[in-house]
């Protein structure tokens, strides 16, 4: 990973979940939009049943700088055979399955070049950023929400979080001392939903792009074929439900 300092348009990718189709048409959308580096904000395998291929394909295929590239809840709870926080039997059964089939080159790579701390902090132009897969309260297991941001993030100018499935651009606008800007420091909060199994009733791979000298968000939303992802799902040994879920966006 390379740190960047003087970017303009970074593209934030969360929750991919093993789902390679997904991956491959926001890049290939990522590709058309110039951006300058990427942020990975967790949770790349899992579900779905091409988590081996997803890994690889962000290392050997994607030439864009990654910025930021960090555990989620799944990469935790595979790779440290931590499963006692899954809310659902097929939660863990899905983890165990996918934690069998995953490769050495690939945990190699999960170990290696994502933050297992599930959080970083870094500049971009002149903004403090802190990536998290969860929130403050749980790095892992807690989303931040509009109206309930678990945490105080007064410290920072822009929030990048993943972990609810769900997209989401606000504002939070914390007390401070600095009268030209009224005592208040404005704090961007930004979840740009998943690629690879979203659950905002929309089936199409989600992402966001951040301009950074603009200060706007573009939560962007991209067709694949949902119907060759759910082909993959042929071993009985993982729930249908994550296989149908797919085709409704839950």
């Amino acid at each position: 990973m390379r740190e960047l300092r003087q970017v303009d348009r970074v593209a934030i990718l969360s929750d991919i979940h093993g789902n390679l189709q997904a991956l491959e048409s926001v890049y290939q959308d990522i590709l058309k939009k110039a951006v300058d580096g990427l942020v990975f904000l967790g949770d790349l395998i899992d579900y779905g049943q091409q988590s081996n291929e997803v890994v690889r394909f962000i290392r050997d295929d994607v030439k864009i700088p990654v910025v930021c590239n960090i555990w989620g809840n799944h990469e935790r709870a595979i790779l440290l055979s931590d499963f006692s926080c899954f809310s659902s039997e097929r939660g863990i059964e899905s983890a165990k399955y996918t934690q069998s089939c995953l490769d050495e080159d690939v945990k190699d790579y999960l170990f290696s070049c994502m933050d297992e701390s599930g959080e970083s902090t870094f500049p971009l132009e002149n903004a403090r950023v802190l990536a998290i897969h969860g929130s403050r309260e749980d790095a892992f297991w807690k989303s931040i929400e509009q109206g309930n941001v678990r945490g105080n993030y007064d410290q920072y100018d822009i929030v990048l979080s993943g972990h609810s499935h769900l997209s989401h651009f606000f504002s939070l606008y914390y007390d401070c001392d600095n009268p030209r800007y009224r005592n208040k420091k404005r704090v961007a909060f930004i979840n740009p939903g998943s690629v690879g199994q979203p659950r905002n009733h929309n089936p199409n791979a989600q992402y966001a792009i951040m301009d950074i000298s603009s200060g706007t968000v573009d939560l962007r939303c991209v067709v694949y074929d949902i119907k060759k992802a759910q082909s993959y799902f042929a071993d009985e040994k993982i729930n249908g439900f994550y296989r149908d879920r797919l085709a409704y966006g839950i």
